[in-house]
């Protein structure tokens, strides 16, 4: 991970993924500095006297929408600014996790605190406050078309700013009525744009990205452990992953991966057991790992880039340039993060597509030693048979949900948003699939770890016998059938708390064993 400071100088620091995951788990602290309030106060001002001089502003004292042209008089631009989050309150659903809707808080803090949205000082304050006393309002997941901003999301996110709408607040759900009569605060006066400035920006599809990019890179770093472990376990050849054949085609991700796989089969009895086999060729799940696990790789970090870019723009509208400029554009236009994570959520089932297809290979029987189904008595016992059933089922799921969100576009606002970029599905979707993928390569990690056994008493290397070793903890070989149910969701567990990566770091740090690839700071650090 990054190194960064234990201090985040917001709308000045360069904001990553990760940094952002830190702040909202209270490991960094954020901060408006003496500079950067100057700039949002000037911001403000302007706003100020745009409404003093009257010329018509987008959203400042104008309508919103189809409603641009209906001019807003000086007296009832405050009000407007309280009405537009009201009436843009519209999601439904399920509510979204109270992490990405704290992320989303710090989003539009850190892209506010820039200074070109006319926004008050008092009003950041407040949000910093939500932040800062982990009291997250209630945001349903559904109703963004990811276009003119997040609009429902964010004003639900903003709600509580005007006294209305729900929080989580120490444990427990509650109106924003009963967190002021537990805190003391009050209702905030929205000024001229600052509601407008509050709802328009990207920052739901961003801080689902920001989990996207988290969860599938902990996927990809066990997708690999994992496929490593079962090319032991079917004696599958390491000359697929040869530099030599990877440099006469050398994407990044291909080279990495390759590479990886390399050194976690460094030093196996297993591996060199078979060395002189007369097998010509292994079937493409295992031959083919760094082609597929690396284009993955590629497309993740593709969203990795793109994502930072966004999380340190300023996506709202219209845009406080200066006294003489406001520029009503399109930033908030959420198609350069749409595309990205549609192309994430195709490369996180594609790493569940291949492992299942591991996973059916190892069930065949055609590898020496190894029995069909995993197991010796068969028959009377089903053995892991079934539980390929269920990862052809949730591949299955995850190709049904590869259907690009951003392929569509409805006109929204009487045609005034004529092409919107559905993103807000994108992320919520791409999510969907990565929580497949995690049941996915648990069901793997089980299936690898059964064949691996058969191998026995060789070994493998200094670190795929650590991960055997502490799967072998909480699951036992099995002999006979079982619940494999209660085994699955250990696993699962074991995917989420990234237990093999935790194995093997500790272990590469005990055994001073270095890890590092040419490609290291773009394929291990989010």
């Amino acid at each position: 991970m990054n190194t960064v400071p234990k201090t985040f100088e917001l709308g000045e620091d360069w904001l990553t993924a990760s940094t952002a995951l830190a702040i909202a788990l209270g490991d960094i602290k954020v901060n408006l500095s003496k500079a950067t309030r100057s700039k949002i106060t000037k911001s403000w001002r302007i706003v100020g006297n745009i409404v003093e001089k009257g010329h018509p502003v987008y959203g400042i004292n104008t309508g919103f929408g189809p409603l641009c042209t209906t001019k807003i008089s000086k007296e009832e631009t405050k009000i407007l600014q309280s009405n537009i989050l009201q009436s843009h309150s519209v999601g439904v659903g399920k509510p979204i996790k109270k992490e990405i809707a704290k992320l989303m808080l710090i989003l539009k803090v850190h892209s506010l605190a820039k200074g070109f949205s006319g926004i008050s000082e008092s009003t950041l304050d407040r949000i910093l406050w939500h932040i800062e006393n982990d009291a997250i309002p209630i945001v349903p997941s559904q109703g963004s078309v990811g276009a003119s901003g997040d609009l429902a999301p964010l004003s639900h996110l903003f709600l509580p700013i005007i006294g209305l709408g729900k929080v989580q607040y120490k444990g427990e759900t509650i109106t924003t009525s009963q967190l002021f009569e537990k805190t003391g605060l009050t209702s905030i006066q929205l000024g001229p744009k600052e509601g407008l400035a509050l709802i328009n920006g990207t920052q739901f599809i961003a801080a689902h990205a920001i989990k996207v990019v988290e969860k599938l890179h902990s996927c990809l770093s066990q997708a690999d452990i994992i496929g490593a472990m079962m090319i032991e376990g079917l004696q599958g050849s390491i000359k697929p992953f040869y530099n030599e054949l990877h440099a006469l085609r050398p994407f990044k991700g291909n080279l990495h991966v390759a590479k990886r796989i390399k050194r976690l089969l460094k030093g196996s009895q297993i591996m060199e057991s078979h060395a002189d086999c007369e097998r010509v060729q292994d079937p493409y799940s295992l031959r083919c790992i760094p082609q597929v696990h690396g284009a993955s790789r590629t497309a993740w970090l593709h969203l990795k880039e793109l994502l930072e870019i966004e999380l340190n723009s300023v996506t709202d509208n219209p845009i406080i340039i200066d006294e003489e400029l406001t520029i009503s554009g399109g930033n908030f236009h959420g198609q350069p993060l749409a595309m990205a994570l549609d192309y994430a959520c195709l490369a996180a089932s594609e790493i569940g597509n291949i492992s299942d297809r591991r996973i059916y290979l190892a069930l065949e029987g055609n590898s020496p030693g190894v029995p069909k189904l995993l197991m010796d008595d068969t028959g009377i016992n089903s053995g892991y048979m079934i539980l390929q059933y269920t990862t052809a089922a949730l591949a299955s799921e995850n190709k049904g949900l590869c259907f690009p969100s951003s392929a569509d576009s409805i006109p929204t606002s009487l045609g005034q948003e004529d092409h919107v970029s559905m993103g807000s599905i994108s992320g919520r979707k791409a999510l969907r699939v990565i929580g497949n993928l995690e049941k996915i390569l648990a069901i793997e990690l089980l299936t690898a770890a059964q064949a691996f056994e058969y191998r026995k008493p060789m070994k493998s290397g200094i670190l795929l016998d650590k991960v055997h070793k502490e799967l072998r903890k909480r699951v036992s070989f099995a002999k006979k059938d079982r619940v494999f149910a209660d085994d699955i969701e250990i696993g699962i567990d074991m995917i989420k708390e990234r237990t093999i990566m935790k194995v093997i770091e500790k272990t590469k740090k005990e055994k001073k064993i270095s890890f590092k690839t040419p490609y290291f700071n773009e394929f291990e650090v989010f």
